[in-house]
């Protein structure tokens, strides 16, 4: 697949080490991608980052509702919410963007989940589905209708983000070796992994090799 310079765009999905191993919230193999995404970084042209930004005491730590663990759910004001290990705080060296990234060509970063009572995982949206981050907005203003995403976790942030990317209007594909998943049991031989690639699937996203992706002309 050819990268357009002018209208495609590489989104870089919470590259966080918080989501890496030896982070709070670590995604098995997270580390892994760097080498992927940067190579990535000097095809494109254009990219934007979104990094997990959250006040000490979020909603949806598990360390705020005490009795609960991680990865117990409750229903919070906006729907039904995972709790999870602190992660991602504010300023702290873990929630910048990992330092091996080269930063570059990365030309708006969209910190989410900032506000203390909602959580966020789409770059889009905040959990409420409803409360936006501008980046639509931006990214239409640029000029931009296809979205390249990478990052972590595969089947929450980065799949959260092609589903309303996809029903924003955009053309959107998922850069599988450049993610990695929590994968969450949710039945017998199936976890959160699967649910989210079934569902993107059938929105229209398509799921690709950094392989098979040629730089920009």
């Amino acid at each position: 697949m050819q990268i357009d310079s002018v209208t495609d765009i590489l989104g870089l999905i919470d590259i966080q080490p918080t989501f890496m191993p030896g982070g709070e919230l670590a995604v098995a193999r997270g580390d892994e991608i760097v080498p992927v995404v940067n190579r990535l970084l000097t095809r494109f042209d254009h990219a934007f980052a979104t990094q997990d930004w959250h006040p000490p005491g979020h909603a949806s730590f598990a360390g705020s509702h005490p009795g609960r663990q991680p990865y117990d759910t409750i229903d919070l004001p906006y729907g039904r919410q995972v709790l999870w290990p602190d992660h991602g705080v504010a300023g702290t060296p873990t929630a910048a963007i990992h330092p091996g990234i080269d930063q570059a060509r990365v030309e708006v970063i969209i910190r989410k989940g900032f506000r203390p009572a909602l959580d966020s995982y789409s770059a889009f949206f905040e959990n409420d589905r409803a409360t936006p981050t501008g980046l639509e907005g931006w990214l239409r203003q640029r000029g931009f209708t296809r979205l390249f995403l990478c990052g972590l976790a595969t089947d929450f942030c980065v799949a959260w983000s092609a589903e309303d990317a996809a029903r924003l209007g955009f053309t959107v594909f998922v850069i599988e070796d450049a993610c990695r998943g929590i994968g969450l049991p949710v039945a017998e031989g199936r976890t959160t992994i699967d649910e989210a690639r079934d569902r993107l699937a059938g929105l229209g996203v398509g799921f690709i090799d950094s392989a098979g992706l040629r730089g920009g002309a």
